[in-house]
């Protein structure tokens, strides 16, 4: 039986899917960049340079019996793919896991890691003659933002602005009382049902004094400002629609068993698949476990029968620094809210890097992560 598989992009989703595979399948992994870059934890490298390296992981320690082809996909046919080079490689299963953009700093904006490190270097180091900061973007990204740049310049005056009225939608009103308890705290300005009437003149992440106006008639002022809306689904591969019609919001119509639609041997999972919950990377890779038991069975010529329903409440851990946050998970009671000291605990002390050390093969490099903490219980 033909037990070759191709994975399309080695994000989170697609890193876990093929490591799952990996001892009982023929893998190949396809992804343009150099190493895996852990983007939960950009944000923190951001404001301590010296930590950065955390978030790179090679991938030549992720497989043990499969490879990882350094290489952009171009096209997707229902055999197989086409890479930029021309060369069209087949398998038996396609994986597709190309994930989604967003802006830096918190994702990168290069396939090269080394380029990656100087840039999060270049804008650590503008940041820091910064007094004022704008965070055009009020949900997790621009939230945890702010808790970073707090906790390593308490004095510095962040400005965070929001067209939403609230923040986090959807979430409990005890989820959004508690994160609005530890900004006031941080001394975190939140102007909600705001926004910028234009982009400032300032690249982001560059630091260049600037007065902007606001959609509420107020000017804003300040030194430097970062982008954290505005994400971008990975899918433009599959543009001529050979295996997938995508949505308007450029993702692919999969079923509860992960395949994309009309393809019983092509899945997709993580930011690229229509699946009605947050994009985040977590679900990537509780998608992924679906993927593989699914891919192991039919090799087995057994019938799928695993299946992935998103929680009707959205569940995150959102820290505030490595020290605050607030968190809410579900249990069989219904969503309970976790304190900043739990959030700490599972998430904000390491920010996983821990779980992906052990995922790459690759020892936890204890030196760049002094003063942040050991790993706690991770949850995703």
């Amino acid at each position: 039986m033909n037990r070759s598989v191709l994975v399309v992009g080695g994000g989170y989703g697609g890193a876990a899917v093929a490591k799952a595979l990996d001892e009982v399948a023929d893998v190949v992994l396809v992804d343009p960049k150099d190493a895996f870059v852990h983007a939960a934890g950009s944000l923190r490298a951001l404001v301590r340079p010296d930590w950065a390296d955390n978030i790179f992981f090679p991938y030549d320690t992720l497989l043990r019996r499969g490879s990882v082809r350094r290489e952009r996909v171009t096209a997707v046919d229902p055999g197989g793919v086409t890479l930029a080079s021309g060369e069209r490689v087949e398998a038996a299963y396609l994986i597709l896991a190309t994930g989604s953009d967003y802006p830096f700093p918190a994702k990168t904006e290069t396939d090269l890691s080394g380029e990656a490190l100087q840039r999060i270097r270049e804008a650590h180091a503008e940041l820091a003659t910064a007094e004022r900061v704008l965070i055009a973007g009020a949900g997790p990204v621009g939230l945890e933002l702010s808790g970073e740049i707090k906790a390593v310049w308490p004095d510095k005056h962040v400005i965070v602005t929001d067209p939403a009225g609230q923040l986090v939608p959807g979430f409990l009103p005890e989820f959004r009382a508690e994160l609005h308890r530890q900004l006031d705290a941080l001394g975190v300005e939140l102007r909600l049902g705001v926004a910028l009437a234009e982009q400032p003149p300032a690249e982001p992440g560059r630091a260049k004094p600037f007065t902007v106006a606001t959609t509420g008639g107020d000017e804003i002022s300040a030194d430097i400002w970062f982008r954290c809306y505005g994400g971008r689904t990975n899918g433009d591969y599959l543009a001529d629609g050979r295996v997938a019609v995508r949505t308007p919001q450029g993702r692919v119509r999969v079923t509860e068993a992960l395949n994309v639609e009309g393809h019983d041997h092509i899945y997709a999972l993580g930011d690229i698949t229509d699946v009605a919950e947050a994009k985040m990377a977590g679900h990537a890779m509780k998608h992924a476990e679906v993927v593989a038991e699914n891919v192991l069975a039919r090799m087995r010529g057994e019938r799928p029968t695993a299946t992935y329903r998103p929680s009707p409440v959205p569940s995150a851990l959102l820290p505030l620094g490595p020290g605050g946050g607030v968190g809410q998970v579900p249990s069989p009671d219904g969503p309970v809210i976790l304190p900043a000291a739990a959030v700490s605990e599972y998430k904000g002390v390491d920010l996983f890097t821990g779980r992906f050390a052990e995922l790459f093969g690759v020892t936890r490099r204890e030196g760049h992560a002094a003063g942040v903490g050991g790993s706690g219980p991770e949850q995703g």
